[in-house]
């Protein structure tokens, strides 16, 4: 990505706004979305198409050979949402490690070290690992480096198995029972330490940027997630440029870059499939019975609640409305229609799903941006393949 942060903000910025009717749109609470009179042929399309078509296009809807205006979108879509991948080799693993991590955790791990390593301008004084967790990402770092390391972390239970770990690695780290939200926390953040933090959710790392910058942190090196976990219903952006850009985010907003599926065993997904159609067909039972054209919001139900079988789901949800609803002809016909709605659903989610990267570079550049506003150097690129995970974003900034 070129350095002009700015350009690209701005190009993002008018894109996503002019197009905010496409991807604003709820498919699976609205049965008809307010761009469709506008494009009737791509509308019918979409609906058309079957679940499986839209399995198999989830993660790369830019190959779908749909009507227009889909075709102009997405080749918009790849050009605006282009960053640098970032190749550099991750360091072998130390065995000690791999006993105690996932193996996919293990591999993201890894890149982010490998990358980091290579990309830092200067040598750490020492690590900071923030929202650390077991400590993982940091006692790597250390290992790597031979450099001192502090860990932060809440949980007193995380960090008495990261101190355990540490120790039988002979890495020389402290890990201590802190909240990087606390005000206390925040002076760690000196010009000894290089913080870093892999897939640290919305309020966490947006902390992580505005303190290390207030307290004259040397280094960071960043990877978010959870841009919608946030203390307020809407965005406040972090730089001043995207304070004054045109697109202005609610909460909900945030979680579009969310939804490009992980890598999940076949009955996961099959029982997730089945939890959203039974939902689905819920809400037509709902919509019907109480003669009212409008989505109820349903919680999310655990896997236990599938045994109860479709009549006992929806009865559940119901009861948790506090609805007494007239049965209906056929359950088992219910259960149909909440499938082909599911269907409907994912193959109009498609559209939005153009939108995915973008919206998530939109809100990259700000946090670039407000890093170069604080007279940091930034770098922004991709230090692992999406495939290891799609929250594949880095951000590097060093003080100038």
């Amino acid at each position: 990505m070129p350095v002009d942060f700015a350009e690209r903000f701005e190009q993002l910025d008018c894109w996503l706004h002019e197009h905010q009717a496409l991807w604003r749109g709820r498919p699976f609470m609205e049965h008809r979305l307010d761009w469709e009179a506008q494009y009737p042929q791509l509308a019918a399309y979409l609906r058309g198409r079957s679940l499986a078509d839209a399995e198999r296009v989830h993660n790369h809807p830019h190959t779908v050979d749909a009507p227009a205006p889909f075709p102009e979108l997405a080749a918009s879509s790849r050009a605006l949402s282009e960053v640098d991948i970032w190749s550099e080799p991750p360091p072998m693993p130390d065995e000690r490690l791999g006993r105690h991590v996932p193996g996919r955790k293990l591999e993201q791990i890894g890149h982010f070290v490998g990358v980091a390593l290579a990309r830092l301008p200067e040598q750490p004084e020492g690590w900071l690992d923030w929202c650390a967790g077991k400590g993982h990402l940091g006692r790597q770092l250390a290992l790597a480096t031979r450099l001192p390391l502090t860990c932060l972390e809440r949980e007193h239970s995380l960090n008495e198995q990261g101190r355990a770990l540490s120790e039988s690695c002979g890495v020389a780290a402290q890990h201590l029972d802190v909240d990087v939200l606390a005000v206390s926390t925040w002076g760690y953040l000196d010009s000894r330490h290089t913080a870093v933090a892999l897939h640290a959710c919305g309020q966490l790392h947006m902390t992580l940027l505005t303190q290390a910058a207030a307290n004259g942190c040397s280094q960071l090196v960043l990877s978010p997630c959870c841009y919608n976990r946030i203390d307020s219903t809407c965005y406040q952006p972090l730089s001043q440029r995207a304070r004054h850009a045109r697109l202005q985010l609610t909460r909900d907003d945030l979680g579009l870059p969310l939804q490009e599926a992980v890598t999940a065993g076949q009955r996961t997904l099959r029982l997730r499939d089945q939890s959203m159609a039974w939902r689905l067909a819920f809400d037509l039972w709902q919509r019907e019975a109480r003669g009212v054209d409008a989505y109820l919001p349903t919680p999310s139900r655990p896997e236990s609640a599938l045994a109860q079988g479709v009549a006992g789901f929806c009865r559940s949800l119901a009861e948790h409305h506090g609805l007494a609803l007239p049965e209906p002809d056929s359950w088992t016909a219910l259960e149909q229609h909440g499938w082909a709605r599911l269907a409907e659903v994912r193959n109009l989610e498609l559209v939005p799903a153009l939108f995915r990267r973008p919206l998530e570079v939109w809100l990259l550049l700000d946090r670039a941006l407000f890093l170069q506003e604080q007279g940091y150097r930034v770098q922004l690129g991709q230090f692992c393949p999406p495939t290891l995970t799609p929250r594949n974003f880095m951000l590097i900034g060093s003080r100038n």
